[in-house]
């Protein structure tokens, strides 16, 4: 008899443990149109504007081994509800940064929020791991990975409707030019109090909705790790961690792959902006992207029941590397429509680099869990640097735009290479 995905037993717990997926993708992807949002109403440049990221996934990189050594210590569920205040804070600490109209009190505000992510991550991924036999562990982790997609669709509908489209600094004239840069001192800086407190307002509401499910956790009963090992001893497990060149080679898989979906998912607004695309409808492409990034995602963990998923995770990163060529190379609407589709490929990637690295691991997981949160440091890392090629303008014959995702295809090759060996010199592991 087959191991089934999910127990009876375990179906609340994992669908309460699931919602928390859809809680940081709200995060991740209304934060991402924030990049061009800041840019035009702080009239800062891409690369100052990339800051949003640094801010946003440097969080994760600071605070990822601090919450597994916590939840190793204590539990998942105390790790889940610090991380859930944490979240909250970050969230509620907009209201001030857009009273002071202060680009760092916001970026601080990023930051604190993504202690929370870090937190909720490192500990729900393993969570879902343990619900179950370890035969289902990696369908069970894309399973419920397959609702953060949800959270993000709504986080970009949320970006696009009600607050790029809002924006009075993305207001342009007959020829498609931005008014903003134009007006006096006095007129711009009523636009930047009213654009703010349009930013400000949804970071807010979730910092409520957050507190909501803080309260739901809190009350409920959850499952503990069976023969869990409390004691922290950090220079054992990241000795056989290190020794281990399918978790460490996975982790830097994973620096490439979150880097390749924050530099897709946050510059395909200046991608279209440079067709004479407004911000508000390009961000409908964005959500074009997810929305086939969601469908892949459910598509694909149903494959895995007759496909290997380190062969699938190979194949996947060469469709990536072929559609980004696509960006790259082709000027206009098709080059666009290249971008979209990058979605599809890099749908399942994530927890099956995730599952992959982590498989065979006991009780280290926990604390590897921590290395693979660690990674999402990559989406801190490589946006400004694209920002900055954005900024040249152009490269040679192409636009800088187009230029500029060479870093994502870099990152597809990266993802391939660690797929391919997971199939031959890992492939006992």
């Amino acid at each position: 008899m087959k191991a089934k995905v999910v127990s009876k037993e375990l179906m609340i717990p994992f669908i309460m443990i699931t919602a928390l997926f859809s809680l940081w993708g709200f995060a991740n992807d209304i934060t991402n149109p924030m990049v061009a949002a800041f840019k035009t109403v702080m009239e800062i440049s891409n690369a100052k504007a990339s800051l949003v990221q640094f801010a946003f996934y440097g969080g994760y990189g600071t605070m990822a081994i601090p919450a597994a050594l916590f939840v190793k210590k204590y539990s998942y569920k105390k790790g889940v509800l610090l991380g859930l205040i944490l979240y909250a804070t970050g969230a509620l600490l907009f209201y001030p940064a857009a009273q002071f109209e202060m680009f760092g009190f916001f970026l601080g505000s990023l930051y604190i929020l993504t202690f929370g992510l870090a937190f909720l991550e490192t500990t729900a991924n393993p969570y879902i791991l343990s619900m179950g036999d370890e035969e289902t562990a990696t369908r069970r982790l894309n399973l419920a990975q397959s609702f953060n997609p949800l959270g993000s669709i709504l986080g970009m509908v949320v970006a696009s409707k009600f607050i790029l489209a809002a924006l009075e600094s993305d207001v342009r004239d007959a020829a498609g030019e931005l008014v903003f840069p134009t007006l006096s001192v006095a007129e711009k800086a009523t636009i930047r109090t009213h654009d703010l407190a349009i930013i400000r307002d949804p970071y807010v509401a979730l910092g409520f909705v957050v507190l909501v499910m803080f309260v739901i956790i809190l009350v409920a009963k959850m499952p503990e790790r069976k023969n869990a090992d409390h004691n922290i001893r950090p220079a054992e497990t990241f000795g056989r961690l290190f020794k281990n060149k399918k978790y460490y080679e996975g982790v830097i898989a994973q620096v490439f792959y979150v880097a390749a979906q924050i530099m897709c998912w946050t510059f395909i607004i200046q991608y279209a902006e440079n067709l004479g695309i407004t911000k508000a409808t390009a961000q409908n492409y964005n959500i074009a992207a997810m929305a086939l990034f969601i469908t892949s995602r459910f598509i694909s963990t149903a494959l895995m029941k007759y496909f290997n998923p380190r062969r699938m995770l190979t194949f996947f990163a060469i469709g990536g590397m072929v559609t980004t060529t696509g960006v790259i190379l082709i000027e206009g609407q098709l080059g666009l429509y290249c971008l979209v589709a990058t979605s599809g490929f890099m749908s399942l990637m994530f927890p099956t680099i995730y599952g992959i690295a982590l498989h065979g691991l006991g009780d280290d997981a926990t604390i590897g869990a921590a290395g693979l949160v660690m990674a999402i440091v990559g989406g801190a890392l490589m946006p400004p640097i694209q920002g900055a090629i954005i900024d040249l303008g152009t490269v040679g014959w192409l636009p800088a735009v187009n230029f500029s995702f060479i870093l994502p295809f870099i990152c597809f090759v990266a993802i391939a290479i660690y797929g391919y060996r997971t199939l031959t010199v890992h492939k006992d592991a």
